[in-house]
């Protein structure tokens, strides 16, 4: 379990101060990784776009061909000041995809390189807006979710993991993570058996799988209903997306302080990192391609269902 580096990531997104540089500043120490960050947002408010590529041996990073993982920190803010003091729930996403970059350069740098690339991507912004929900309130952020797609959903992927708080509804009732269904341009898709694999050998305990509706599925801007942003990557991409929602027992308000649990974060990224080492060797899919092949051969394309809608 990778409770170290969560502690590290911890420590230092729990700051007022906090900003993209200073995620760049750890993670250029190491060789073989490229990280950068933009400033997304206007004068008022604005948040601080990560990128960390993690280059494997074989990866397209090195003109070869092994598979690229993509590894999301969904969340609207790490903080919410001057509403609440401190590092709030809804920055757990943020922090489990920069502890599975870390744990992963970490790796690399003592000898144990991936055959394909990694990319790793996040925002920080300390000083995002609540906003009111059912059962408890949200964290907003200081972009849109089509905005935040375009610096988080690197078209290099070949599949995603979406991390991302899911504590905030009466949908899962259990403390720790849960996976969900993969999703691939506008279909719900069976889960991973790999990832259920994978999920039940680093957690020790049996898979949980979270429901989606077809609403989860389609842009926020639509204003329909949505558990939370969680699916949001995969209305961006047409690579396969599973989300791994970080849960809790009771409903916990996504502006809450002293709600992030460490070793849940923990284990939602060591399931990351363990998930990249099979499939950028080649190991395992997300999905069945004959099977999807199948699909649009009967039913068509479903990837109206990735815009807005409308006639």
């Amino acid at each position: 379990m990778l409770l170290k580096q969560t502690l590290q990531m911890m420590d230092l997104l729990d700051d007022a101060a906090v900003n993209g540089a200073k995620i760049v500043d750890l993670f250029s120490a190491f060789e073989g990784v490229e990280v950068s960050y933009q400033k997304v947002g206007n004068e008022k408010s604005s948040t601080d776009a990560i990128k960390i590529l993690i280059k494997g041996d074989s990866g397209r990073s090195n003109g070869l061909s092994s598979p690229t993982l993509g590894v999301i920190g969904r969340l609207g803010g790490i903080g919410a000041r001057p509403a609440r003091i401190g590092l709030v729930s809804d920055g757990d996403g943020a922090i489990a995809a920069l502890t599975t970059a870390l744990k992963l350069c970490e790796m690399q740098q003592k000898g144990d390189r991936l055959p394909g690339d990694i990319i790793v991507t996040t925002h920080i912004c300390p000083h995002a807006p609540v906003q009111p929900h059912m059962p408890v309130e949200f964290m907003g952020s200081p972009i849109d979710m089509k905005t935040m797609n375009q610096y988080e959903v690197d078209p290099n992927c070949d599949a995603i993991l979406s991390i991302d708080t899911t504590k905030g509804n009466n949908i899962m009732n259990h403390k720790g993570f849960a996976i969900s269904p993969v999703v691939k341009e506008g279909y719900i898709l069976p889960v991973c058996p790999d990832l259920i694999r994978i999920m039940e050998m680093t957690s020790g305990k049996l898979a949980e799988v979270f429901p989606l509706s077809m609403q989860d599925i389609t842009p926020y801007a639509n204003e329909v209903y949505h558990l939370n942003s969680i699916l949001q990557p995969a209305t961006d991409t047409k690579a396969p997306v599973v989300g791994v929602a970080i849960t809790t027992a009771t409903a916990v308000a996504g502006s809450a302080t002293g709600a992030s649990h460490e070793v849940d974060i923990a284990a939602a990224a060591t399931f990351a990192v363990e998930a990249a080492k099979e499939f950028t060797q080649g190991k395992f899919a997300f999905y069945d391609q004959v099977e999807y092949d199948k699909l649009l051969e009967l039913y068509g394309s479903m990837t109206h269902l990735q815009s807005l809608g409308g006639n």
